[in-house]
């Protein structure tokens, strides 16, 4: 495939979001744009660089190593419990937690009730104050993508379907979806644990002594030397 990179004027951004692990959604309309017109161009370009562009139908996209370690990133663990822990939360308060995780918001004075409900759940995670919990769960939701902050409101993106997903797989019951209002319907909350299981999400970590900009040079120098 011919790749012009005069044409890839998103790359640079492009790139610093993807290698640090952010999802790439709407929210940033300039990059999401231009990938989803050159999608195939930049899944090539990538590939050369040992990442696998993916791009989630429901709107989102975002790398995958080529090589993923056999270890759950506690990130992604300590993501998906607060996940099964927020759906049960809002099925409880009747409020329909596809609507709240798809484009919906929560707002920063329901963590206290959340915290103290649900705090054995919370232990698992390492979570025990409210400072840890925005430290540890809204903060990094923010910074790959999965949320936004809004001076304490927070809103959902589409790449929480990452986490809905597991959801809804591991509870094993296709009508989930249009029962999670159900208040008698209980979830299953995951147990953190560091073996690799089916359901899992590995979120990238990428190589600590390697910049962006290190990277993007040698993804670009190895594809002038294809076309030489």
């Amino acid at each position: 495939m011919n790749i012009d990179l005069k044409e890839m004027t998103q790359l640079a951004p492009i790139f610093r979001e993807l290698f640090k692990g952010y999802h790439l959604s709407r929210s940033e309309p300039e990059c999401y744009a231009q990938l989803s017109n050159m999608q195939d161009q930049y899944r090539a370009l990538f590939k050369a660089l040992g990442f696998e562009l993916v791009c989630d139908p429901r709107g989102f996209y975002y790398f995958v190593p080529e090589q993923m370690g056999a270890q759950v990133n506690k990130t992604a663990q300590r993501l998906a419990l607060f996940t099964f822990i927020l759906v049960e939360h809002l099925a409880d308060q009747g409020r329909d937690p596809l609507a709240v995780l798809d484009g919906g918001t929560l707002g920063r004075d329901e963590l206290p009730a959340l915290l103290d409900k649900y705090r054995d759940l919370f232990l698992q995670a390492e979570v025990t104050t409210q400072d840890e919990l925005e430290e540890k769960v809204i903060r990094r939701l923010t910074q790959l993508g999965f949320a936004e902050d809004s001076n304490g409101i927070y809103r959902f993106l589409p790449p929480m379907h990452r986490f809905l997903d597991v959801c809804l797989s591991v509870q094993q019951d296709r009508d989930l979806a249009a029962s999670l209002h159900s208040s008698d319907l209980p979830l299953l909350a995951p147990q953190l644990i560091a073996d690799e299981e089916e359901d899992e999400i590995i979120l990238l970590d990428r190589d600590p002594d390697e910049t962006e900009d290190d990277a993007l040079a040698r993804a670009i120098a190895e594809e002038k030397e294809l076309e030489a």
